[in-house]
């Protein structure tokens, strides 16, 4: 069997970055909270990247539905640690990974030993997981990790970055006070103001907030995970460039359309609440 060398495995990457830089990534921890849909390919993708250490949460197993977005679920395993079976993977790229595990996922009890060294995390978590994403990104903003978070929405990816000097999560979102649907409202438009993804949505009943669920796919996860890719490398070797909230950016592969957006203000900009009503309006007709 070949013996592992991290200078020949990623040698590839030199010319995008330095051989100084590539070290330095090396020695970069980045944090995943979620290994689902985007946290999975998150996590191989900044292995591929060189990226040397990492924190993860995860509390969930693999099941047959999320055989179509999911880089870790395969029959081989279903009903298995999410966590378990993307660290395995990991390590078969690079098994000098400095891999720190939290199988419990992000709680308060953990949460200050997730992000202890941690230079840039990325939010993997569900879509619904708003207790968990707000303690998150504010004890984030304490430490001074910037964050970033890509969605997977419509058949392409939505972009933010928070961190210091940027305007913070809570008050670009506007959370306090809301209940879960409105949250969720919230935090659809705030991701992707330009709503990119509306007027190509072929059946309108499988999107239902207020259960939980709506359609996804493989090709937008995979292009999350190069979009925030880029942006962590960015950021770990502390490059110019990072636009920070209430800067987003959305690309939508399905109409070739990328957008940069600017909403300052956050929640509280006008276009951003003209959002927040057509979106509640048309939630209401679908019912």
């Amino acid at each position: 069997m070949r013996s592992f060398n991290y200078d020949t495995a990623f040698s590839r990457n030199i010319g995008w970055v330095t051989e100084a830089e590539q070290a330095k990534l090396r020695e970069s921890r980045i944090g995943i909270g979620g290994l689902g849909g985007v946290g999975g390919v998150h996590l191989l993708t900044l292995a591929r990247l060189g990226i040397g250490k990492f924190s993860i949460a995860d509390f969930d197993v693999f099941d047959i539905v999320n055989f179509n977005r999911q880089v870790g679920a395969t029959m081989q395993s279903l009903d298995r640690s999410k966590i378990e079976v993307l660290s395995e993977l990991a390590l078969d790229i690079n098994p000098q990974l400095d891999l720190r595990i939290f199988p419990k996922g992000i709680d308060q009890s953990c949460l200050d030993d997730f992000l202890d060294g941690v230079d840039v995390y990325v939010d993997g978590l569900d879509f619904f997981a708003f207790e968990a994403r707000r303690m998150t990104f504010a004890a984030c903003e304490r430490k001074g990790i910037p964050v970033v978070t890509a969605a997977p929405l419509g058949l392409g990816t939505a972009l933010l970055v928070f961190g210091p000097g940027g305007m913070p999560f809570e008050q670009y979102f506007g959370f306090e006070g809301c209940d879960e649907m409105e949250m969720a409202i919230r935090f659809l438009v705030g991701l992707s103001p330009a709503m990119l993804q509306r007027g190509y949505v072929v059946d309108m009943s499988r999107i239902n907030l207020a259960e939980r669920r709506g359609p996804s796919c493989i090709a937008s996860c995979q292009l999350c995970a190069g979009v925030a890719a880029v942006e962590v490398l960015k950021l770990a070797l502390q490059r110019p460039g990072v636009k920070l909230a209430p800067w987003g950016s959305q690309f939508d592969a399905y109409r070739m359309r990328y957008v940069r957006t600017w909403r300052p203000g956050g929640h509280r900009n006008p276009l951003q609440r003209l959002m927040r009503f057509l979106v509640t309006q048309q939630l209401k007709k679908t019912g």
